[in-house]
């Protein structure tokens, strides 16, 4: 499979949205009620959302045969050298492609001064944790995180560069 990443235009905002949810809603099946699942991704991937994501942040696509796959949002970076990786999503279909390892590598390689990559992930989300377990990611805390009405468990994890 052929695929590249590249900066997110606001004419990908609906792709971006279609893979959002086709992510969550296979990710957080057996985690997270669909009715809490629909609140959030309607709240924050809403087009305004999406808007002000493009404006504040990295956001970087992968797109295959013209159709965006996944994208993955870095915050903007601190001044220690900090940055979160808000998200990073790909269409189920393409999972194990390398095509998450791409679009993090596009961060580490686009943004300049990173020193630390934080992210949260649920506990109970496996294919995220075991993806950036093998990224070199650890584990630096975990926490009871309320998510609209429904306590998650959640991991904090860090890439040292």
């Amino acid at each position: 499979m052929e695929y590249m990443i590249r900066h997110m235009l606001k004419e990908d905002i609906q792709q971006v949205q279609k893979v959002a949810r086709k992510s969550w809603y296979s990710t957080y099946e057996n985690i997270i009620p669909l009715a809490i699942q629909d609140s959030f991704l309607q709240s924050a991937y809403s087009d305004e959302s999406m808007e002000r994501r493009l404006a504040n942040s990295y956001l970087f696509v992968a797109e295959s045969d013209e159709q965006v796959i996944g994208f993955a949002n870095f915050s903007p970076l601190k001044e220690d050298g900090e940055i979160e990786l808000g998200s990073i999503y790909l269409d189920p279909d393409y999972q194990g492609a390398g095509v998450g390892s791409a679009l993090l590598q596009k961060g580490i390689s686009t943004i300049e001064g990173i020193q630390d990559i934080y992210i949260n992930v649920e506990k109970d989300n496996l294919i995220g944790k075991t993806f950036y377990v093998a990224k070199g990611f650890k584990q630096v805390a975990e926490f009871d995180d309320p998510f609209e009405g429904h306590n998650l468990k959640t991991i904090r994890m860090v890439l040292t560069l």
